[in-house]
């Protein structure tokens, strides 16, 4: 691809360096070589510029270089145009219509004729599965479910029974979308009683979900986690759950059910979410926090209880001197009693 393509397709602009230089793949500073473009957007990676072999470099346009063999490519954001040129380089492959002798698939399900169905794929009845979906062996996909066009269902995911998978979305090894939410009433001798889990979970249009994760469908209605979105491997999200457009989700968090959880929201690794609560949008909430109470839109937020980060910062910082001041005050008080007894 030529430099010139390469600018057009990343949304920037050459700087200096020959558009027709031909660039043939993207790789970190240390790795680029020749006929590569490479990028700078964290700054303490800035000495490497004066060693990489990269033909070309992604930089924000207020980031200053010194090299004069090695073409720029000026962007506002370096790292976005450095991911578009990876894209590019590694394009999703293209899916191969067939469907595997193995594949189990119910006489009522609906099958576009654009779709690649692997080995031992079980498909229930009354399914719809879109054009240029991909279902990797060894899925099971229960009754009445619907996969938009474009999605990709990895090995060993399940999804349950009247879920409904938007388009484009990727759900990946293990993961069960629709599994039963935990909800249990007692009962006059004080045991559980099951509640019937009859909703569904609904993934709209362009949701990632990693591995190993689990979203609980509602005991009533639908569990719903709109477009956009993106979950880490090992997280659970309970049922009745809504998750607002481009919120993301990292490892090994837990939200109980009912919460609402609002548009472009971060929820870092480890974070609990109690049930019934509402998250704001733009709200971050830093790893290993939890909340108990309903968070405004716009805050950052860290501990357990989760409170103001800034406050959490000084806090912490106090904390680690907490030894300092226990002794501090043993010895003041160990002065005044024998300023006491002078008197």
């Amino acid at each position: 691809m030529r430099l010139s393509e390469l600018a057009e397709k990343t949304f920037s602009t050459i700087e200096n360096g020959n558009p027709d230089t031909e660039i043939v793949a993207a790789a970190g500073l240390d790795l680029a070589q020749n006929g590569e473009v490479t990028f700078l957007a964290n700054p303490k990676y800035t000495p490497q510029i004066k060693e990489t072999k990269a033909s070309a470099i992604f930089l924000n346009n207020n980031v200053p270089i010194e090299r004069e063999d090695i073409a720029v490519l000026r962007a506002k954001d370096a790292y976005v145009a450095y991911t578009r040129s990876l894209r590019l380089f590694h394009p999703d492959p293209e899916i191969i219509p067939a469907i595997h002798s193995t594949a189990v698939i119910h006489e009522t399900a609906k099958l576009s004729e654009n779709v690649e169905i692997m080995a031992n794929v079980v498909i229930g009845k009354d399914c719809e599965i879109a054009e240029n979906v991909k279902i990797f062996p060894n899925a099971t996909i229960y009754d009445g479910v619907k996969i938009g066009k474009g999605s990709v269902i990895h090995s060993g995911v399940s999804i349950r029974e009247n879920c409904e998978i938007g388009e484009n979305c990727i759900i990946h090894n293990n993961t069960t979308i629709g599994s039963d939410g935990f909800g249990y009433a007692k009962d006059e001798d004080k045991h559980w009683l099951k509640i019937p889990q009859v909703g569904r979970v609904v993934l709209e249009d362009n949701v990632e979900i990693g591995a190993n994760s689990a979203i609980d469908c509602a005991s009533v209605g639908e569990t719903r986690i709109k477009s956009g979105v993106k979950i880490d491997n090992l997280v659970q999200i309970g049922h009745s759950c809504t998750v607002e457009e481009d919120t993301l989700i990292c490892s090994q968090t837990g939200l109980a059910g009912s919460s609402v959880i609002g548009k472009r929201v971060i929820l870092a690794g480890q974070v609990g979410i109690a049930g019934h609560l509402k998250v704001g949008d733009d709200v971050v909430i830093t790893a290993k926090s939890a909340t108990s109470h309903d968070v405004d839109s716009g805050k950052i937020i860290s501990g357990v209880p989760a409170f103001d980060n800034r406050d959490w910062l000084r806090s912490t910082a106090a904390y680690r001197r907490l030894g300092d001041m226990a002794k501090t005050i043993r010895d003041l008080e160990k002065r005044l009693t024998e300023l006491e007894k002078e008197k």
